[in-house]
């Protein structure tokens, strides 16, 4: 095999017994952050990103931008979030209905953890979230005894959701100079959304696996995820699929189930 071909087996990241693009072996990167680096990633963002996986990750709005504060969890994604999963939690009681009960817990649980950045939730915070109740409930018929299942449940996902990008954005940002598919015109802040949209894409399609099918459907969603950032799709699917991939070495065990 010559060089040409090797250079296009690792951009494709090919499946090495039937050649077939898309394979990612545990441990292996994607883009040139493999070997070490990946077992730096597992110590950097195994613990939050292992996490999310099963429940999913959320999205931050202001991802271009990266400043904290200015940066929040996608409201109408949360929603749907929630709408499809809260009737499978354990303190549901189909005596209420969401659009009208269950929905304003969660969004006071998203919205309370956005707004206390600092705060964990603790007795005290229990106290202080069950006194604003009443002006947060809008219609629900949900008292606080009920509701704050909910709002706890959605003030956790948002917590795991901060964390998780927060420790992405360092790893990426620390790895971002031995990268080979970077711009030299671009900056980490042009990249972050594609390794946040990669990080966050391996959360809702956990039960796919990176192709040719997978990497056209997320970009025709990148220019809705991108913010700020200069890049186009055609350089900003690198960062997302070496984000993907990130996710896979991070889980525990065979993620890919190919064995190795």
């Amino acid at each position: 095999m010559n060089e040409n071909d090797k250079r296009e087996n690792r951009d494709l990241n090919r499946d090495p017994i039937s050649g077939a693009p898309g394979s990612h072996p545990v441990g292996v990167g994607v883009g040139g952050v493999g070997g070490a680096a990946a077992g730096a990633m597992i110590g950097a963002i195994g613990g939050p990103l292992g996490m999310l996986i099963g429940g999913g990750i959320g999205t931050l709005i202001g991802a271009a931008a990266g400043k904290g504060v200015a940066e929040r969890i996608d409201p109408t994604g949360e929603a749907e979030y929630w709408r499809e999963t809260h009737s499978s939690r354990p303190y549901h009681d189909a005596a209420f209905d969401y659009d009208n009960d269950y929905a304003p817990a969660y969004r006071y649980g998203v919205d309370s953890r956005a707004n206390l950045p600092d705060r964990s939730w603790d007795d005290q915070l229990d106290r202080d979230l069950g006194a604003g109740w009443g002006e947060a409930r809008g219609e629900s018929k949900l008292e606080w005894d009920h509701a704050r299942n909910a709002v706890r449940d959605a003030w956790d996902r948002s917590d795991r959701t901060y964390k998780a990008y927060a420790a992405s954005d360092r790893y990426y940002a620390d790895a971002f100079d031995k990268v080979d598919y970077r711009d030299a015109d671009a900056q980490f802040d042009d990249y972050r959304p594609a390794y946040r949209y990669g990080t966050q894409a391996r959360g809702r399609y956990a039960d796919r696996q990176w192709d040719e099918g997978l990497e056209s459907e997320l970009g025709q969603g990148w220019d809705k995820v991108k913010g700020n950032s200069r890049l186009g799709w055609d350089k900003a699917k690198h960062a997302t699929r070496d984000a993907w991939h990130g996710v896979e070495r991070a889980l525990p065990g065979d993620a890919d189930g190919d064995g190795r």
